[in-house]
């Protein structure tokens, strides 16, 4: 978690070029924990430098040609981060959680039902399936979460008895500090609220773990109202492409939910959930200009909704998987006015009860909160 560190300027720069490069790793021991593919921050590994941690990609074709490199880990699990031959700053690696050495009494491992996202989220695809994911035509051309099924390491739907055992045994053995249940868009009305509304509350059952759930916007905003009540603490729906052309090009299904339909959402949504308490996922790099990016940004703090702005990182077996990332420059030239945006509206990442925004690792957003004006 990122939450109290205030990070000099050739951090700040290297945190941005981290993770638009990405990271070549000498040896496989220094692979360790990584994901593959699925939903979320995939092709990505876990680093943590200057106290802050980072999901940098390790997987993509551009890591693989990145002149970052880091070594595998001494004794006490640091790692010498080098540019070329020049050594740059001491890193760690995110440690295998121990409940993934774990399975269920059916026999399905804890691992293939969530999974430790940064170094203290638990995270899962509560439904690994999404109606846009069915037909290419209209898939989102960035996602992969068709992938980890394909490749048997995760299962369809993950029950609520699944998620509230597996989440029990996170907090318990590792540490987990919060959870974020998102999911495939159901054929249904609701996109998913009612299965995540099941799962927050077995879970909430189980284990005291503050929850962020995320979905497309239901129909019908009563939704929000059910959620909070079924123990879910945060939401998200996540925009990712701003520009009607972009969305119609790159993600042509969810498309057909207008970007009208989230703004009146998140106002519902935050009347339910209270300011800096609902997000949403914006993907730079994908074609919406840096003061596009800024613009929508500004109306959604008006309305009490935090921006996470996180550099597009294309994955393997995608068809965007040979789209460049943005450069460091072009993340900067969003995240240095963002982060003064996001501190004079008052809607801070460590705030946030639970979800992405708080975690934080999949942007360097919250570290530029922090710097003085």
């Amino acid at each position: 978690m990122n939450a109290s560190v205030n990070l000099p300027e050739s951090s700040l720069q290297l945190l941005t070029e981290l993770q638009s490069s990405g990271l070549r790793l000498a040896t496989p021991d220094a692979e360790g924990l990584s994901r593959r593919g699925g939903a979320g921050p995939s092709d990505h590994k876990a680093v943590v430098i200057d106290g802050v941690t980072l999901m940098v990609p390790v997987h993509t074709h551009g890591a693989r040609a990145s002149g970052f490199v880091a070594n595998a880990p001494d004794a006490n699990g640091v790692s010498v981060l080098m540019r070329g031959s020049i050594p740059v700053a001491p890193i760690a690696f995110a440690k295998t959680p121990r409940f993934y050495k774990l399975q269920t009494l059916d026999g399905v491992p804890y691992s293939h039902i969530a999974t430790l996202h940064g170094t203290d989220v638990l995270a899962t695809t509560v439904l690994q399936t999404c109606i846009r994911y069915e037909s290419r035509k209209k898939a989102c051309k960035f996602c992969a979460i068709g992938q980890s099924l394909a490749a048997g390491r995760t299962v369809a739907h993950k029950t609520p008895e699944q998620l509230a055992e597996v989440a029990r045994a996170a907090v318990l053995l590792d540490g987990v500090k919060h959870m974020v249940l998102t999911t495939g868009t159901p054929p249904t009305p609701d996109r998913g609220a009612a299965i995540l509304c099941d799962s927050a509350r077995a879970i909430r059952r189980a284990v005291d773990l503050p929850i962020q759930a995320q979905c497309e916007p239901p129909d019908d905003d009563a939704w929000f109202a059910r959620m909070r009540d079924a123990g879910i603490d945060t939401l998200g729906m996540h925009l990712e492409v701003l520009g009607e052309a972009e969305r119609a090009r790159i993600m042509p299904g969810k498309a057909t939910v207008p970007v009208s339909r989230y703004m009146s959402a998140f106002k519902a949504a935050v009347e339910v959930f209270g300011r800096g308490q609902v997000s949403t996922y914006i993907l730079a790099g994908l074609g919406d200009p840096p003061q596009r990016v800024l613009d929508i940004a500004q109306q959604l703090l008006a309305l009490g909704v935090y921006p996470f702005v996180v550099p597009f990182v294309p994955i393997s077996g995608t068809p965007l998987e040979d789209h460049a990332p943005p450069t460091p420059e072009f993340m900067r030239s969003i995240l240095a006015p963002l982060g003064a945006m996001v501190r004079e509206a008052g809607l801070r990442a460590a705030d946030i009860k639970a979800g992405c925004g708080k975690c934080g690792a999949c942007s360097s957003l919250s570290s530029f909160e922090k710097v003085a004006a």
